[in-house]
């Protein structure tokens, strides 16, 4: 726990999607300006058990994001049946939380509250929080109908590149979720990974990514 500006907490509210990085380093950063505690929330309706691989991915890289951020704690609250704003105004009275930094597809992403949107709720229920509204990230976004379900892959380093292999070996540079392009017979698509603590998209054409040294952010 840090012991800084204690009048002070953040609370940063991801969802499973491509903002979350955007959503938790902005968290970091306004932490580290107060010197005060960070925690990550993330709800979701199914069980552990019952998540993807993708799901999980996103999940490993958040959490990593936020120890390396120096956050408190990353609350995962699994096969959770209440409405997503309940949960948050839960844990912002339990953590004495006095900031919530959220995306601006947090209506649509989360789920449509019945009376009103998810920043109207807040507002009324922990009146005391400061509210955040992070625009979405601009970055390549994996467009349901264009490509088929992300499976586990790898990237293998070759003379000029890298080659998609689905085989995990030692010979891996990186690991990650490749999403194939709907109608194509090759392995052409965007393979998503972890590179320096952050969440990176590439194109690949027919096995291949000719350069990943370039952040797509």
């Amino acid at each position: 726990m840090k012991t800084g500006s204690m009048d002070e907490c953040i609370l940063v509210c991801v969802y499973y999607g491509p903002n979350g990085e955007r959503l938790i380093r902005r968290g970091g950063k306004m932490a580290k300006m107060f010197n005060c505690p960070l925690y990550v929330l993330t709800v979701d309706r199914q069980p552990a058990d019952e998540w993807d691989i993708e799901k999980n991915h996103y999940i490993s890289a958040w959490k990593k994001l936020a120890e390396d951020l120096g956050a408190d704690d990353f609350i995962v609250k699994y096969n959770e049946k209440r409405p997503v704003v309940k949960v948050i105004c839960e844990v912002t009275k339990q953590k004495n939380v006095t900031q919530i930094v959220l995306g601006q597809s947090a209506q649509s992403r989360w789920e449509e509250i019945t009376k009103g949107s998810i920043i109207n709720v807040l507002l009324n229920e922990v009146s005391f929080v400061d509210l955040h509204i992070v625009s979405v990230s601009r970055e390549l976004n994996v467009q349901e109908g264009f490509y088929e379900k992300g499976i586990r892959a790898y990237l293998l380093e070759e003379a000029g590149g890298y080659r998609l292999c689905f085989n995990h070996t030692h010979l891996d540079k990186y690991e990650g979720i490749f999403y194939k392009e709907v109608g194509t017979d090759f392995n052409t698509g965007v393979f998503k990974f972890m590179k320096d603590n952050e969440m990176i998209e590439v194109f690949v054409h027919d096995d291949y990514v000719s350069d990943i040294n370039v952040r797509i952010n």
